[in-house]
């Protein structure tokens, strides 16, 4: 078949963007990867209808070429379109080394047995450093283009397998001073720079030498990849990170260079820098990043060839580079900035966050540097949170919140007031009493906006986040604590409603707020009358803060309540408030009440639970109560409201994980019907039911298969064979994952990994249909005849053992003879689905074995057949 049009491509690339599993798994997914390979050659398509098909490459390789020959034979294939193309101009020449060097990160393939490594690597490094490969690639025109995008492969390359291009530091230096690429070439040193000390810091080798390595040609010569197998670990991304960890977190620590190696590294990380104001932003961000990675870790090492890049970074206005001069201050504190830097640093944060036109990201940017700022001698423990010691509230007040800020920038300047009252905690008098007023205004305009009937969800959302805020930050100042708790309260009051908000908030607050908000929340709720229409939320509140201390006022409540419980969901709600009380050790007035609802209230699921309630109460104590009503390891056997509160029961509606309890394997072949089926014998270890068995199926080559499903399953008694129909895409084996989901005795749903079971090729063989007596020759040779000429025809000597040809053929041929003329000759007639057949004409049988002659319309499975046929007298 011919390439497909510029059309038919876009229809089909169209599809599988679409939903690219989907595609995968239909009848032209398993073509697409090979047809692209295919069509890239072709010279029907323009170069613009094959990048697109390239750009595919780069997207899904993995979808495209899942395995590894796949995907080595991929990047071979690449590559040799690639060394074909013609010497004019082209525009397949960079989306090639691209697409080349994708498929072989993403499958897996890159190494030293890989022959399209062996081939990508020295192209890519004589692109890269203009040397003798590169030299004559391509035309004049595309030279710089193409060596910028060999230093992004190699770059890649290097990510994947970092210390690849560790033995060729010195030459990629050589080149940073010659005519080229600045960008790509600086970026491309630096992370190999960085991975190199840290593999070799892991072996405890130095440099060797590295950096001083001569610039001779590596065109054709062998890859080093020994640094490869040292620096398997993950390193961290190539991205600013702060704050800092340890310095030991570097991996550096071991590593004590030699004076000259010393130099030669100072001097490596000096001319990155020096050039490093030619590059864009964000790749001067990522190149500072990688340096000082590099140089944090090195024992004797200042930072100060840091010291020049500081000032021109310190003014500058782009948030990548504000982003990395603080990864830097992060990193080495003290010994490269001083308290006149950190002072200038936090100015220009303070005063760029108040600038009234910044856009909602950048604003948040300034503030989230402003908390986390990296001091250089910041007191307190390590990890606690704290505002900047030169941070002084005159510097901020441009950054007090508002009602009118975006909730998200209003949580962030929030938190900055937070940490400075709690700066100031120990003055009486002064910018704390400002602060603090400040505060508690703001709280309480956000507490009127959430008390507002019928108010958005969000206004309610914001004030519970400043409340826990503010909470959380101050959690050992009664001053602030005290009218928090009693607006809290208020809130409550107006807007019963968010009684929800305020069950999550407790969960979440520490003891400071928790217990006297509970106990101003539990005496707002005992005081409003029985019949509030905002019962159900009144009791939601108490089932969360009722207490043993105060249940006098509790029960008198909820006797004045019970005659208003009339539907199902506030009887639900009265029964748990009293599952609150039994845990806190119940008494006599709960004992009466629960008498009371066992008797008064409608629903009888309701009335079972009062009972049963009395019942626990009136025989156990209060620590043999607290465990009947705690949760119980066991799972329930009945989906009963009785058994919903049992925090068990959740776990009964959890799917886990277990050991397999069951065998299975592959029974004796039937072939009948319209589809191969694979027969099955299971065995149980133990009681299962609801047995669900799930079969995939590796590749494309069969259909998905449905589920097999068995009622129940028990060890000691014979269970009747499972049959599994099997719809073969090709006529070809296959392996089987198998998955297994049941339910165990105590109610537990469960699901468990099954070895895979082989589809042999003989498990595909289907009888063709009976022709009438007496014509099955002509039947036979009317088959025989229509297998040519499109099919294939071969012979095949079949070894015979001990029992002979008649004992072969009724073991395993038996229901495909259509000709039988024993016991010299037997014509087979074998249907291989989806829609292929195969022939054989077993002849006079030998001392050692019977030649065969076969036809087939499916040249493809000629292999399978003979080894089918060989392995026949080794089953026997």
């Amino acid at each position: 078949m011919g390439p497909l049009s510029r059309e038919a491509w876009a229809q089909r690339l169209g599809a599988f963007r679409a939903s690219p599993s989907a595609f995968m798994a239909g009848a032209d997914g398993e073509d697409l990867g090979r047809d692209l390979l295919s069509d890239l050659r072709s010279e029907k398509l323009s170069e613009q209808t094959k990048v697109s098909l390239l750009a595919l490459s780069l997207e899904y390789p993995a979808q495209l070429w899942p395995d590894v020959p796949a995907a080595e034979a991929a990047a071979t294939s690449l590559l040799d379109i690639l060394v074909l193309l013609p010497p004019r101009p082209s525009a397949l020449r960079r989306p090639l080394l691209l697409a080349a060097t994708t498929v072989l990160a993403s499958g897996g393939v890159l190494g030293p047995t890989s022959g399209a490594s062996c081939r990508l690597l020295p192209l890519l490094l004589g692109l890269a450093t203009g040397r003798d490969v590169g030299r004559g690639f391509g035309p004049i025109s595309e030279q710089r283009p193409l060596q910028a995008t060999a230093c992004e492969c190699l770059r890649e390359l290097e990510s994947c397998k970092p210390g690849l291009l560790g033995g060729f530091l010195g030459l990629l230096r050589s080149q940073l001073g010659q005519e080229g690429p600045i960008q790509p070439l600086s970026l491309l040193l630096a992370l190999a720079l960085r991975n190199t000390l840290v593999v070799q810091s892991r072996s405890g080798a130095g440099l060797q030498g590295l950096l001083m390595a001569g610039v001779s040609s590596t065109g054709g010569g062998t890859w080093d990849w020994t640094l490869v197998k040292e620096g398997h670990a993950h390193l961290q991304p190539q991205a600013p990170c702060w704050p800092a960890t340890e310095e030991g977190a570097c991996g550096l620590a071991m590593l004590e260079p030699s004076p000259e190696e010393v130099r030669e590294l100072r001097a490596s990380v000096a001319q990155l820098l020096d050039t490093s104001y030619l590059l864009t932003p964000v790749a001067q961000a990522q190149l500072l990043w990688l340096l000082g990675w590099a140089l944090r870790g090195l024992r004797g090492q200042p930072p100060a060839l840091f010291k020049p890049q500081l000032v021109r970074l310190l003014g500058t206005a782009q948030l990548t580079l504000l982003h990395a001069v603080l990864a830097l201050k992060a990193a080495f504190g003290e010994a490269l900035f001083t308290s006149q830097d950190e002072a200038l640093l936090l100015r220009r944060l303070t005063l760029a966050a108040q600038h009234p036109a910044l856009p909602l990201p950048t604003h948040l940017f300034y503030l989230h540097c402003l908390l986390s700022f990296p001091e250089n001698w910041p007191l307190g423990p390590e990890g606690e949170e704290a505002a900047p010691l030169l941070l002084v509230p005159q510097l901020c007040r441009g950054l007090m919140p508002s009602l009118l800020h975006d909730p998200m920038v209003l949580l962030s300047r929030l938190h900055l007031l937070c940490l400075l009252c709690a700066e100031d905690e120990e003055e009486e008098k002064g910018p704390f009493q400002n602060l603090q007023w400040y505060l508690e205004e703001l709280l309480d305009g956000l507490r009127q906006r959430a008390a507002l009937d019928g108010g958005p969800r969000a206004l309610a959302t914001l004030c519970f986040q400043a409340s826990y805020l503010v909470a959380s930050c101050l959690a050992r100042q009664p001053m602030v604590l005290t009218p928090l708790i009693q607006g809290l309260a208020q809130l409550y009051q107006a807007r019963p409603v968010l009684a929800p908000h305020f069950v999550d908030f407790l969960d979440r607050v520490g003891p400071e707020l928790e217990e006297p908000l509970r106990m101003v929340l539990r005496q707002e709720v005992v005081s409003r009358p029985g019949r509030d229409e905002a019962l159900r939320w009144h009791l939601q509140m108490l089932a969360k803060v009722a207490e043993g201390d105060a249940q006098s006022a509790t029960l008198s409540f909820l006797q004045a309540a019970a005659a208003h419980c009339a539907n199902w969901g506030l009887q639900e709600a009265l029964l748990k408030v009293c599952r609150a009380l039994l845990r806190e050790g119940g008494g006599a007035g709960l004992a009466d009440l629960l008498q009371a609802l066992a008797r008064q209230l409608e629903d009888p699921d309701g009335r079972d639970h009062a009972r049963l309630y009395y019942i626990l109460l009136a025989h156990l104590a209060g620590p043999k109560l607290g465990v009947a009503l705690g949760p119980s390891l066991a799972a329930p056997a009945l989906a009963s409201s009785l058994m919903a509160e049992n925090q068990g029961f959740a776990a009964g509606l959890i799917v886990q994980e277990a050991l397999a309890p069951i065998q299975l394997s592959v029974g004796p072949q039937r072939a009948s019907g319209p589809l191969p089926v694979l027969q099955l014998q299971v065995e149980a270890r133990e009681p299962i039911y609801s047995l669900e068995l799930r079969f995939l199926v590796e590749g494309q080559l069969y259909a998905p298969l449905e589920p097999v499903h068995v009622p129940c399953l028990c060890p000691g008694r014979p269970a009747h064979p499972l049959f599994l129909p099997l719809r073969p895409r090709q006529p070809a084996p296959a392996r089987l994952e198998v998955q297994a989901l049941y339910t165990t005795p105590t109610g537990l749903t469960c699901h468990a990994h099954l070895p895979p079971l082989p589809v042999n090729f003989a498990d595909l063989f289907l009888p063709f249909p009976q022709p009438p007596e007496g014509a099955q020759p002509g039947f036979f040779e009317g088959l025989w005849d229509s297998c040519l000429p499109k099919g294939a025809e071969s012979r095949v000597w079949c070894p015979l053992g001990p029992q002979g040809l008649e004992t072969l053929v009724s073991r395993h041929l038996e229901p495909f003879v259509v000709v039988a003329r024993p016991p010299t000759s037997y014509h087979i007639a074998i249907r291989l689905p989806p829609n292929s057949m195969l022939l054989l004409r077993l002849e006079a049988p030998q001392v050692d074995g019977v030649p065969v002659a076969l036809r087939t319309d499916d040249w493809e499975v000629l292999p399978l057949v003979g080894d089918y046929l060989r392995g026949l007298a080794v089953t026997e």
